[in-house]
């Protein structure tokens, strides 16, 4: 089974393609990355790019599942309703390929891949080094973050 993780955002976007056959022990990242788009783009424009890279991964990976962040803001409303557009954008795009999505908030991520809700990011990244086969370098948390979000939707199958 193959499913697409996406830490939700307009400005970073972290995205990861996990899979895990019968009789394999780790899951395995196919692919990740942390998409960025330019502050001097409108907004519109920075939608459409982040759309059209999700549409690309799931052509690409074929992944059966979408594994996405719920949001969780507490100051920033504005950045806020921007991020529930993109999400909005991506559950759309996942719903139209046959995905079923999935959907977690941070405290479910944090005990799934933690064992602890109360983890911070240092904690969840330990862990995630630990629970998949990772063929390269990860240089953002939102790749990390990704990787989580698809490892919860696995681990509550």
């Amino acid at each position: 089974m193959k499913i697409l993780g996406i830490d939700p955002g307009y400005e970073r976007l972290g995205v990861a393609v996990l899979e895990k056959n019968i009789g394999d022990r780790k899951e395995k990242v196919l692919y990740s990355d942390c998409f960025k788009t330019s502050a001097k783009l409108d907004f519109e424009e920075r939608l459409h790019t982040l759309g059209a890279e999700v549409e690309r991964l799931i052509t690409l990976y074929q992944p059966e599942q979408l594994s996405i962040e719920t949001l969780f803001f507490q100051n920033n409303q504005k950045t806020a309703m921007r991020v529930a557009e993109v999400r909005g954008a991506i559950l759309y795009i996942a719903k139209k390929a046959g995905l079923v999505v999935r959907e977690f908030n941070p405290i479910q991520v944090k005990v799934a891949v933690a064992g602890y809700g109360q983890g911070d990011k240092r904690a969840v990244t330990a862990m995630v080094t630990k629970l998949v086969t990772i063929e390269k370098d990860i240089r953002h948390d939102d790749e990390y973050d990704a990787i989580a979000i698809a490892l919860t939707a696995f681990a509550t199958k």
